[in-house]
């Protein structure tokens, strides 16, 4: 997995997080790359290159997926990513996104939105 894309989804998140985590955050919500598990790198990476292959392969179709759409698609991958990684994950880490916080389906959907600005940016250069 590319160590980038994983930090792209990782920034992405904390961002999300100080923006939308209502009161003081967790600490392991804002916890650097550098120090994140790295079961939890791998699976940013893993959903950053599947919002980035989904984008490839519509043709910047996904784009126009509504901020509910891009966040579901986000929580989708990343719940995959913990029954993939994780024997018995906590109910928490693969809830069905109508039952995730109103903050976490935010910073999901602001994921997705960083994947879409990352890729629209390196595509411009090459």
């Amino acid at each position: 997995m590319s160590t980038e894309a994983g930090k792209i989804f990782r920034e992405a998140w904390i961002a999300g997080v100080n923006k939308h985590y209502p009161g003081e955050p967790k600490a392991s919500y804002v916890t650097p790359w550098d120090e994140t598990p790295e079961w939890e790198r791998q699976s940013a990476a893993a959903v950053c290159q599947l919002v980035a292959e989904l984008l490839r392969v519509s043709e910047g179709a996904a784009r126009r997926l509504s901020r509910v759409q891009k966040s579901q698609f986000v929580a989708a991958g990343w719940t995959a990513q913990m029954f993939l990684r994780i024997e018995n994950p906590k109910p928490a880490y693969v809830a069905p996104w109508e039952q995730l916080p109103a903050w976490q389906q935010e910073v999901d959907a602001d994921i997705f939105e960083a994947i879409e600005g990352f890729t629209s940016a390196r595509d411009a250069v090459n």
